[in-house]
C-alpha cells in the first residue's frame, strides 16, 4: 500500500463531514445546500451527469481531465449518500466484505437474493 492509498479514506471521511456541515447551510451560500434543497432527483441527476463526464474523460480526455472528473464524481456520490443518510463507513465496510471475492461470484450472489 502506498501513502496515497492510506490517506484515501481520511480524505473521503473529511469530505463527507464537510458535505454534512454544508448541507445545513443556506442554499444561497452553499452548493451542497442548494443541491439538497432541490431534492434527491436533482442530486441523482447531477451524479449521473458527473458519471457520464467521467466516462467521456476516460475515453477521450487526458489523465488530468479524468482525474478532475473522477473527483467530481466522488464528491457528488458523497452528496447523494449524505442525502440518503448512508455513511461512507458503511460503503467501505461493504467493499471490505467483498474483498477477496471474485467480481463474477459476487454479482451472481446478488442476483440470487
Amino acid at each position: 500500500m502506498t501513502m496515497d492509498t492510506l490517506e484515501l479514506p481520511d480524505t473521503l471521511t473529511r469530505l463527507e463531514a464537510v458535505i454534512a456541515e454544508r448541507r445545513l447551510a443556506s442554499p444561497d451560500s452553499s452548493y451542497v445546500a442548494r443541491l439538497n434543497a432541490r431534492g434527491l432527483p436533482e442530486i441523482a441527476q447531477k451524479l449521473g451527469e458527473e458519471a457520464t463526464e467521467t466516462v467521456i474523460a476516460a475515453l477521450t480526455g487526458d489523465t488530468a481531465e479524468l482525474t478532475a472528473e473522477a473527483a467530481d464524481l466522488l464528491f457528488h456520490l458523497l452528496v447523494l449518500l449524505g442525502a440518503k443518510h448512508v455513511a461512507l463507513a458503511d460503503v467501505l465496510a461493504e467493499l471490505d466484505r467483498r474483498e477477496g471475492t471474485s467480481g463474477l461470484d459476487e454479482k451472481a450472489a446478488r442476483t440470487q437474493d
